[in-house]
């Protein structure tokens, strides 16, 4: 069992203001595995306060004093890998695999990408007469998911490390102890204290606080849609920054010339990563209307080798979902879309066969359905795939820009022009086209309710900066 009973404030490990604990839940056996603190607004007044302070000093360090931090903080990091990889499996039900190759694996990824873009940056150009400097933001606060823990906060902590900035970091309530052993990552490294904080709640005690305060200058959120509005509601009085990474309902759209079961298979196993956890997932598949029932066929094949079990065990594709929330929420789901008639070719309602425990859903594909259906509109946050037919590329794109969200968008196709004209019609923040990964250095955020902003890669580096024009007279030296 893990405890993370205190909050890690002005470099030291400090005592909530009042006593309130929430037991953590591992979601594959539902049993506690640990205990956090909960904190209030007394706690993030601290936590600020010390970020603040900390700000006059850190904002002026020098860009070799910060690529020398994040180098410690790297090696820190390496020391606590395994440990972070058990952790995150533990708390948020993703394979062991998962988790050492992908999950954990995000923090020395970002952080690499941090220093490469911090070594070239210019803060400084001239225009005429002209200066123009970039400066760091000030203290940000930042609100991070469960659903990729570590990702998510290091791709806020480290580039606004670089940046200058300080900070105080609330980590999902659901998935907490991975944040703790950061925590202890950064003191290893020899953070200046303040510069770093971290304090645990929920969005009611810890979150508002955090977003309302008039001595933070900006936010950092990622999570549900209906939890960034309160954010940025919260954060409107003091008109700070806000940068948010909101919800996805991601078309993937394979064109009629493409590989059909290349694509249509890798469709599938791309949702069902980390139980469709992810918020660019790709979950509406859109397939040509002629070649739908043999799409289908080739789904169903794809996810019967798709093996939902103990993340501790190698052969186990995934784990469970989060939390009984989640759970509750996706059963009801699938139950709506059987009831609106959508096709059921595999998985559907309860458990698993052999599973009588823990927080697991079938790998479910849902085939005929329509983006007027609940399925296709809401972001369902676990293994469920839609499959959609449709016409001719204008009905694609029709279809897959009508949803309020815009993460990311899936094209698979032969022909690279007719690709890319349908790639650069769709209204979101990031396309892969034919199966193509994700970029470290390439912008990553969306349109419309998905948020604004971006993160990874320069794009993200330069949220956390201001822009400043320093003007001389035109004859000046």
């Amino acid at each position: 069992m893990q405890h993370c009973l205190k909050f890690y404030i002005n470099g030291a490990w400090v005592e909530p203001t009042a006593p309130n604990k929430l037991d953590v839940i591992n979601p594959a056996t539902e049993e506690v595995i640990g205990q956090i603190a909960l904190g209030n607004a007394q706690d993030v007044d601290k936590a600020v306060a010390a970020a603040k302070a900390a700000f006059v000093s850190f904002s002026r360090t020098s860009r070799q004093e910060r690529i020398a931090l994040l180098e410690r903080i790297g090696a820190a990091y390496k020391e606590r890998y395994q440990e972070m990889v058990e952790t995150i499996s533990a708390e948020m039900g993703a394979p062991i695999w998962l988790c050492k190759a992908a999950q954990a694996a995000m923090g020395p990824a970002h952080l690499n990408t941090a220093i490469e873009v911090l070594k070239n940056y210019e803060f400084e150009e001239r225009r005429g007469n002209i200066t123009l400097r970039r400066e760091p933001v000030g203290v940000c606060g930042f609100i991070t998911p469960w659903n990729w823990p570590i990702n998510q906060i290091a791709c806020k902590v480290l580039p606004a490390l670089a940046a200058g900035c300080t900070m105080v970091l609330k980590p999902s309530e659901v998935a907490p102890l991975n944040a703790a052993i950061f925590a202890e990552v950064m003191h290893a490294a020899g953070v200046p204290a303040g510069v770093f904080n971290l304090v645990n709640g929920d969005g009611a005690g810890v979150g508002t606080a955090l977003s309302s305060h008039p001595d933070v200058d900006m936010m950092s959120f990622t999570g549900s849609t209906r939890a960034g509005i309160l954010v940025a509601k919260a954060a409107a009085d003091t008109v700070k920054r806000v940068a948010q990474e909101l919800g996805g309902k991601s078309a993937n759209i394979i064109l009629d010339d493409a590989d059909l079961k290349t694509a249509v298979g890798g469709g599938v196993q791309g949702m069902m990563v980390n139980s469709g956890q992810s918020c660019n997932a790709p979950s509406r598949m859109l397939v040509p209307a002629k070649l739908h029932d043999e799409a289908v066929a080739i789904a169903k094949a794809t996810i019967a080798n798709v093996n939902v079990g103990d993340p501790k065990m190698k052969d186990s594709t995934i784990g469970p979902v989060v939390s009984k929330v989640q759970f509750d929420k996706i059963q009801a789901l699938i139950k709506k879309g059987i009831e609106e008639g959508a096709t059921l070719v595999a998985g559907g309602p309860g458990l698993p066969e052999g599973i009588d425990k823990g927080y697991f859903v079938k790998p479910t594909i849902f085939a005929n359905v329509r983006n007027d259906m609940t399925i296709a509109r809401e972001e369902i946050f676990g293994p469920v795939l839609c499959m959609l037919p449709y016409k001719d590329d204008e009905e694609a794109i029709a279809i897959a820009n009508d949803t309020v969200y815009g993460l990311s968008g899936y094209v698979s196709g032969s022909d690279p022009e007719r690709v890319a004209n349908v790639a650069n019609r769709l209204r979101c923040g990031n396309v892969h086209v034919n199966g193509a990964g994700l970029d470290f250095h390439a912008p990553f955020g969306g349109y419309k309710q998905s948020g604004n902003g971006r993160e990874w890669g320069e794009f993200g580096f330069e949220e956390f900066l201001e822009v400043k024009a320093v003007m001389t007279p035109a004859n000046a030296a």
